[in-house]
């Protein structure tokens, strides 16, 4: 059993950055590859990053790549995303999530977090 917990989200302007972070309980951390997905309202949970169990291999939605960057501490349980150069249609919940193998739909993931809210104004 896994449990996420995201923090980190909020209200910036275009162009600025933010950090995500996603608290797993449990001591099976290390097992798990780490994604994160998010939501725009009226449109279905979409793929955002992944990152595999040591960290050495990351894998990136096209809509984010060179822009965002997924990081993991296997010591402190956590999963990171920084995002950067934010864009209005980066605006969207933000979920945390775990499974045993990289997933880049949302059907079936083994493990959410309860979301975090991410707003760009523009």
């Amino acid at each position: 059993q896994v449990q996420l917990v995201e923090s980190g989200g909020g209200v910036v302007q275009a162009g600025d950055s933010l950090r995500l972070s996603c608290a797993a309980s449990g001591r099976t951390f290390s097992r798990y590859i780490m994604h994160w997905f998010r939501q725009a309202p009226g449109k279905e949970r979409e793929f955002v990053a992944a990152v595999n169990w040591s960290g050495s291999s990351t894998y990136y939605a096209d809509s984010v790549r060179g822009r965002f960057t997924i990081s993991r501490d296997n010591d402190k349980n956590t999963v990171y995303l920084q995002m950067n150069s934010l864009k209005p249609e980066d605006t969207a919940v933000y979920y945390c999530a775990a499974d045993r193998q990289t997933v880049i739909t949302a059907k079936g993931v083994d493990y959410w977090g309860q979301g975090t809210q991410v707003t760009v104004s523009s």
